[in-house]
C-alpha cells in the first residue's frame, strides 16, 4: 500500500470538487456494489441529519446509521461483546484508537488507493503526516487504519452575561467565583487532559506531556480535581450531548468543559454561549472512520469504500461543517459557495468555521490522547474522581 500525501494543485482541486465531479467518483467496475446498505456506527456528530442523498444517488447504496459510545473502553466493549463486528461495517469515532483495535483484530488497514478524495485533501497532507501527532490519530505501525473525517480543537464554553465577560483560561473551570456553576465531561481523555494542560501551564504541577501522563502525573491531576469537587466547584459531571446542551440552555452552569457543537446547539435555542479561546491552547483531535474486520462480500466492502470516499468529499464536508462546527475538507467552503446547495449566509458560515479551526491548530495545545500508555491508571484514577 502506498500513500500519496503530496499537496494538490489548488486550481485542479477546485475544478474537480466545486463543480461536483469530485464529490464521489466510482472506480471502473465499481457499479457492482449498487444495492448495498452500509451500517455506519457513529458517535452522534458524523450524520448529516440523515441526508445521505449524495452518496445514494451516486452509488445506489444506502446508509444505516446506528449510535456508538465514544469512550475508549465502550468502543471495545461494543465491538467485542456487543456484536459490533457482526453489525457494523464502519465505525466513525474520535481517532487514536488504533492500537487496541488492531491488537484485537477489530479493524483492517485502509487501502487509500481506493479513495479518490484522499489524494485531493491537503488537510490530510498537512495534519496527518507519518511521524506526526496527527498520524497517531489514523495510523499504527506505519499502516493507515482510519479515514480522518473531521478536525477540531476543543476548549470550554461559558455564558458571558453570567461570568461578567470574556474567559480565556481553563482556570475558569476551577475559579471559586463560579463554584457550583461548573460542569465537566465524564471523560479523562477530555476533562482530565484539559486539567493537566492547565496545571502544567500554570506551574501548579510538574507534567511532562499532558497527552501521555505517567501514573504519578495522572494521580496528581485527579488529586486536584477531587479537592475541587469536595469544595463544591462542580455542579455535575455530564455524560451525554443532550445533557450538556440543556445545562447551558437552562443556565444551570456558567462555565462548562464541552464540545463546540454544544455551543452551536445552545445558540440555536437563543442562548448566548461562547466557546473560549484559551491561552493554554486547545485539545486537538480528529474523527476517524475505521473499516470493521469481518467476513463481508466484495460488494459490501466496495460500498463501504464508496462511503468512506463520500465522507472525504466537499459535499459531505460542507454539510458537517455547517451542522457541527468542525473543519472537514479543504474544498468544503468553495463547494458551499458555488454548488447551489447552500445560501450565501450559510456558505459564509462554513467558510468562517473552516478558518476558525485552522487558527486553533495554528495556536496549538495538546493532541487528545485516546489510548495513553498508562490507560489502566487513567481509568482507575478517573473512577476515584467520580467516587469521591
Amino acid at each position: 500500500m502506498t500513500t500519496d500525501l503530496r499537496k494538490p494543485d489548488r486550481r485542479t482541486l477546485l475544478m474537480s470538487t466545486v463543480l461536483g465531479i469530485g464529490a464521489l467518483t466510482l472506480r471502473p467496475g465499481a457499479a457492482f456494489a449498487a444495492g448495498q446498505t452500509v451500517t455506519l456506527a457513529d458517535i452522534g456528530v458524523g450524520d448529516p441529519n440523515g441526508d445521505w442523498s449524495g452518496y445514494t444517488n451516486m452509488t445506489g447504496n444506502k446508509v444505516n446509521v446506528v449510535s456508538i459510545g465514544n469512550g475508549p473502553s465502550a468502543v471495545l466493549n461494543q465491538l467485542i461483546a456487543g456484536g459490533g463486528r457482526q453489525t457494523y461495517d464502519i465505525i466513525n469515532i474520535v481517532g487514536g484508537m488504533q492500537k487496541p483495535l488492531v491488537e484485537n483484530k477489530l479493524i483492517v488497514p485502509i487501502d487509500v488507493s481506493r479513495l479518490k478524495n484522499w489524494q485531493n485533501n491537503e488537510y490530510i497532507a498537512s495534519y496527518f503526516k507519518p511521524g506526526s501527532k496527527g498520524f497517531d490519530f489514523i495510523g499504527y505501525e506505519s499502516k493507515i487504519y482510519g479515514v480522518p473525517t473531521v478536525l477540531q480543537g476543543d476548549s470550554f464554553a461559558y455564558l458571558p452575561e453570567k461570568t461578567g465577560g470574556e474567559l480565556n483560561s481553563y482556570g475558569a473551570l476551577f475559579d471559586p467565583k463560579f463554584r457550583g456553576y461548573v460542569a465537566l465531561e465524564d471523560n479523562y481523555t477530555t476533562a482530565g487532559q484539559k486539567t493537566a494542560l492547565y496545571l502544567k501551564s500554570a506551574g501548579l504541577a510538574e507534567i511532562k506531556d499532558p497527552a501521555d501522563m505517567s501514573k504519578q502525573e495522572i494521580a496528581k491531576v485527579v488529586d486536584f480535581l477531587i479537592q475541587k469537587k469536595k469544595e463544591g466547584q462542580f455542579r455535575v459531571v455530564w455524560s451525554s450531548f443532550e445533557q450538556a446542551v440543556n445545562l447551558l440552555v437552562n443556565q444551570e452552569v456558567y462555565v462548562m468543559d464541552c464540545w463546540e457543537p454544544m455551543v452551536f446547539a445552545a445558540k440555536a435555542k437563543g442562548v448566548n454561549a461562547v466557546y473560549a479561546v484559551p491561552k493554554e491552547g486547545y485539545l486537538l483531535w480528529a474523527m476517524a472512520a475505521y473499516l470493521v474486520a469481518g467476513n463481508r462480500s466484495p460488494e459490501k466492502v466496495e460500498a463501504s469504500y464508496q462511503l468512506l470516499d463520500y465522507m472525504l468529499s466537499p459535499e459531505y464536508g460542507a454539510m458537517i461543517t455547517n451542522l457541527r462546527g468542525y473543519m472537514t475538507n479543504p474544498a468544503a467552503p468553495e463547494f458551499a459557495a458555488k454548488s447551489g446547495k447552500f445560501d450565501a449566509a450559510t456558505a459564509k458560515k462554513i467558510e468562517d468555521i473552516d478558518a476558525g479551526v485552522k487558527r486553533k491548530f495554528e495556536s496549538g495545545g495538546t493532541w487528545q490522547a485516546r489510548w495513553p500508555t498508562n490507560i489502566e491508571a487513567y481509568e482507575e484514577q478517573w473512577q476515584r474522581f467520580k467516587a469521591a
